[in-house]
């Protein structure tokens, strides 16, 4: 099973790992575009303007222009490290222990603006690029990286079930073939149910350590839906291939 995750616009600024390598990342087939956008993306941080307008930041937030001058130098952390935020503070991966650290390692899947795809494991540095940034000169980020990322997935989605549980806009960056899709629906008192939005990351990060830890193998969203109830989670399944977690409102 892989579990693929949205990365976070939060990341923390440590690394004691050495500067990028793209050698050292999975996937290599994704490296002729993740070093176009490297590139893109230092040069563009000599344009403070013209940074602020495609990855839609404020002046309080020029930090992350300088975090994108720096990526070739920049020290690395592990990809599962980097990220914060609800989610992963929900996820909590560092606390994992034994075996289920090392099914969490195999198991969780970034998948980037940056990047495309992340192991848990990858070395990178601190960025700033997100699914919906437009870079000037160049076509959406998901024209780009769909030719690139939706064969590396089906094949992925060949050999083992793939649990998605990114937003819509990186589900956007690539489909993938008979994937569990999530989602989180808010049901109110009188049984109306809305979109969760804020914290329909904690609920994902949940069932995403539930997913990662676990010593079963699911093959389906009927074994997922299994595994989440017996975990305490309200779940429904509305199509084959689909999830609903039912939070209260």
């Amino acid at each position: 099973m892989l579990v693929l995750l949205p990365p976070s616009e939060t990341k923390i600024d440590a690394g004691e790992g050495p500067p990028l390598r793209l050698d050292r990342l999975t996937h290599p087939e994704l490296d002729p575009l993740r070093t176009e956008l490297l590139h893109e993306l230092v040069a563009l941080a000599s344009d403070v303007d013209a940074s602020r307008a495609a990855l839609g930041l404020s002046p309080r937030q020029d930090a992350e222009i300088d975090r994108n001058a720096a990526l070739w130098t920049a020290p690395t952390t592990p990809a599962l490290h980097r990220y914060t935020g609800v989610l992963y503070d929900a996820l909590d991966v560092r606390s994992l222990r034994g075996a289920a650290a090392g099914r969490a390692r195999e198991r969780l899947t970034v998948c980037s603006a940056l990047f495309g795809l992340l192991r848990a494991e990858d070395p990178v540095p601190a960025y700033r690029l997100s699914a919906g940034s437009s870079l000037p000169g160049r076509g959406t980020l998901a024209a780009r990286w769909r030719p690139l990322l939706e064969p590396v997935l089906a094949a992925i989605a060949e050999r083992e079930l793939v649990v998605d549980l990114r937003s819509g806009s990186y589900a956007a960056l690539a489909r993938v073939p008979d994937a569990v899709a999530v989602d989180v629906l808010a049901e109110d008192a009188g049984g109306r149910r809305t979109v969760v939005s804020h914290f329909n990351k904690a609920h994902k990060g949940r069932l995403a350590r539930l997913l990662a830890g676990t010593r079963a193998e699911p093959t389906d969203a009927a074994a997922v839906a299994t595994l989440a109830r017996r975990a305490g989670m309200r779940v429904e399944r509305p199509t084959p291939s689909s999830l609903h977690v039912i939070v209260p409102a």
